[in-house]
């Protein structure tokens, strides 16, 4: 096998015999993009409506994240965190002026953000146990998988973190069962991802603030998956108006790079003191100056992703499926069979989508998608539903299927 070779098939061969087998990796080859767009190694071309698993929200190759890219690289790589820069504290003052929040402490990953949270938590409160929700998603790291209420998750690496309780989203009545004078903390998604684009009801966000206030616990919010504008607000607790003491975030925010962020509020001031917690590479310069961009964008456009989400919502609820559940440009399609096979008709049919639990497409398109990208979406799932067998064919097949939907791939280069 030659060093240098980056065909598909010396890819998938070395990733066989060096890598961690962590992931069941979809055979799909992308190799460049411009704004919605991907193109693989064949020159095929697809609407990315994953972005990166809801990582790359101003699409591919946005001219101010590359020349921000430029800029900031042409300084230093990485500063420890034992001394200043200035990216952090500018990052830093967007994301608590907008949030209103007080502080922003900066990791690597959504993983890490809810294992800083945490221990923050802890440290406030000086109490242990937790409160999480049934199919929730929180991280891999032991702590982070600890709150994720989904046993496939957790039962190969127990015994985890004690003290849990899992309630079921949106029952206020389990939930206010379930905290008492001993929870340390109430962690939630206001939208829940991976458990399948399940939205937390307003009645059920002030039940948990509720509670929260009533036993001195701390109210947490994820909004790793859901945050930063996904929801068409800039946080998605901003909808309800209910106000938490942690906000975790990662995802977008390093504009494709590695980058958490922990918010915290008015309840952990003056708690965390150096030597509680810290990070060699969060922070990083780099990642800073690409999260700014990314603040910036996204606010400017967050009046096109509600109006987007509002008319999709409308559309993509005349197809013969079960449910569609989200807000802004996140939305998940429950179907009435396995969702697995009709993304990879999706894909063969130039469609980048995201499954959640079995039956769930998960859609988490950049915020620069355009319209006619969603239309042809549902146009081509719609195709997909009608048929009798309901059985997709496989993605590697490098679009069979784009004849029988009555479509075909541009085989030109993203530029």
């Amino acid at each position: 096998m030659l060093l240098h070779d980056e065909s598909p098939d010396a890819v998938v061969a070395r990733e066989d015999a060096f890598l961690v087998k962590t992931y069941a990796r979809t055979p799909f080859h992308p190799r460049d993009g411009k704004g919605a767009r991907l193109s693989d190694a064949d020159g095929r071309m697809y609407w990315d409506l994953l972005g990166g698993i809801a990582v790359n929200v101003l699409g591919h190759k946005h001219p101010r994240l590359q020349k921000a890219l430029r800029e900031a690289s042409s300084t230093l790589m990485h500063v420890s965190n034992l001394y200043y820069h200035p990216a952090q504290g500018i990052l830093g003052e967007k994301l608590v002026r907008a949030s209103g929040m007080s502080r922003a402490f900066f990791c690597n990953s959504g993983t890490e953000a809810n294992e800083a949270a945490l221990k923050f938590a802890r440290l406030a409160t000086k109490k242990t146990n937790l409160v999480a929700l049934q199919e929730s998603f929180h991280g891999r790291t032991l702590g982070a998988l600890s709150l994720t209420g989904h046993d496939a998750y957790r039962e190969p690496f127990a015994p985890l973190v004690p003290g849990v309780t899992f309630v079921a989203p949106n029952d206020v009545a389990a939930l206010e069962a379930a905290v008492d004078a001993n929870t340390a903390a109430i962690f939630l998604e206001p939208v829940m991802g991976e458990g399948g684009i399940i939205p937390l009801s307003d009645e059920f966000l002030f039940a948990a603030r509720r509670v929260a206030d009533k036993t001195s616990a701390l109210l947490v919010f994820d909004e790793i998956q859901c945050g930063l504008g996904r929801t068409g607000h800039l946080f998605a607790f901003q909808k309800s108006g209910v106000t938490p003491d942690i906000i975790t975030l990662a995802k977008p925010l390093g504009g494709g790079l590695p980058l958490g962020a922990v918010l915290t509020g008015a309840a952990l001031e003056g708690v965390v003191k150096p030597g509680h917690h810290g990070t060699t590479f969060g922070g990083n310069p780099i990642a800073c100056r690409l999260g700014t961009v990314v603040l910036e964008e996204t606010e400017r456009l967050l009046p096109q992703i509600n109006a987007l989400g509002a008319w999709f919502e409308t559309e993509a609820k005349k197809l013969p499926v079960v449910d569609v559940r989200g807000a802004g440009l996140m939305w998940g399609i429950e179907l009435d069979r396995p969702a697995a096979p009709v993304a990879r008709e999706l894909l063969a049919a130039g469609f980048v989508v995201g499954t959640a639990r079995e039956k769930v497409l998960r859609l988490l398109p950049p915020y620069i998608v355009p319209k006619k990208a969603l239309s042809e979406f549902l146009d081509a799932l719609g195709v997909i539903l009608s048929r009798a067998d309901g059985e997709g064919s496989p993605a590697q097949e490098g679009g069979g299927s784009l004849a029988a939907l009555g479509m075909t791939q541009n085989k030109e280069k993203a530029a």
